[in-house]
């Protein structure tokens, strides 16, 4: 909204400005009005102009501009380059016309091969020119709403296990805010645990935490805006979102599930593995009970019925895949005082 009030302002100012100059000259105040209309069509132009634009990044600006002096240089050097000298110089209309031509096509030519080139192309053309940000690493980590209430990026930043530059957009502190803000109160403390997580990542003295401002008003949906901005920064997204995941993968955007980083990196239990195990309920088939690792994983322990709410050696017989995840089965070993029966 404060946009359009600019806006606004800028086409009044635009339009106060040409009935300002139908004032210079005495014969040029019977035409105030058109200057006034002129004034407001100007300002009318560049508006319009700004609403094309309103993808157009700083950084596509300046390849652009290089781009166009590039072609205007080596317009200049083929107008130069004495291929037109047999042309009629009495003609200066069609002299003027080809220059014109030929600075606009090659003008044209520059500005969209510096647009689709990225930033190392031009070390070929500027050589040993390098850009840096003080040795500080080129990582940009941009964290969404979910993996902020998560928390276990901190761990992990904290491990040295991920290291770069924390980005937190704006939108996504006041997502959390207004989940902070609930009603509910179990979104309320989802919203409060996220806010402890930021302050305690800026705390951290190893990697940095920036707020960015930037809204992407293009975008409507949080995890567009999120998109976008991941593919502005050239930042790594990572996310408790699989769905995002997803999104991001299908337009090339690198990203981080932490669930899935979790999954790749729990321990592997093969068969014949011995482990304690604490018998939480009974199981679904007759005297078996059912334990749960650190990480959730279930594990069916036959012949554990009778020792629900202790914790018992078992001993792992096979495992089972499924899409919802692993599922261990187990045999309960002896335990002291007790002669557990046979597998079933």
């Amino acid at each position: 909204m404060s946009l359009w009030v600019i806006r606004i302002a800028f086409l009044f100012l635009c339009t106060l400005g040409g009935f300002a100059v139908s004032q210079v000259r005495p014969e040029w105040l019977e035409a105030g009005k058109l200057w006034t209309v002129i004034g407001f069509g100007f300002g009318g132009i560049l508006i319009a102009l700004d609403e094309m634009l309103k993808g157009f990044s700083l950084r596509a600006f300046s390849a652009a501009t290089f781009g166009l002096l590039l072609g205007f240089i080596v317009g200049w050097m083929f107008d130069n380059s004495g291929l037109f000298i047999g042309m009629d110089k009495d003609d200066e209309v069609t002299r003027g016309l080809v220059r014109l031509g030929i600075f606009i096509c090659f003008g044209y030519i520059g500005m969209i091969m510096a647009m689709r080139s990225n930033k190392e192309d031009f070390s070929l053309i500027i050589p040993y020119v390098r850009f840096s940000r003080d040795n500080r690493p080129d990582n940009l980590l941009l964290l969404d709403t979910s993996v902020i209430i998560d928390g276990r990026i901190a761990d992990l930043i904290e491990t040295r296990f991920v290291e770069g530059i924390i980005v937190v957009p704006r939108f996504v502190l006041k997502e959390l805010q207004l989940i902070a803000d609930s009603a509910d109160p179990l979104r309320r403390a989802r919203g409060r645990r996220g806010m402890d997580m930021l302050a305690r990542l800026q705390r951290n003295a190893h990697n940095e935490v920036k707020i960015h401002d930037a809204d992407v008003p293009e975008e409507k949906e949080t995890d567009a805006k999120l998109i976008h901005l991941a593919r502005a920064l050239s930042a790594r997204l990572y996310t408790n979102d699989y769905n995002l995941g997803k999104i991001a993968e299908l337009q090339s955007v690198q990203h981080v599930n932490i669930n899935e980083l979790a999954a790749a990196l729990k321990p592997v239990i093969l068969p014949g593995e011995s482990f304690a195990l604490k018998i939480a309920r009974e199981g679904k088939d007759k005297g078996q009970g059912v334990g749960y690792l650190s990480d959730g994983t279930l594990v069916v322990v036959n012949n554990a019925q009778k020792f629900i709410g202790q914790q018992i050696e078992v001993q792992v017989i096979s495992l089972l895949q499924s899409s919802t995840g692993t599922m261990v089965f187990a045999d309960a070993k002896a335990v002291p005082g007790t002669t557990p029966g046979p597998a079933a």
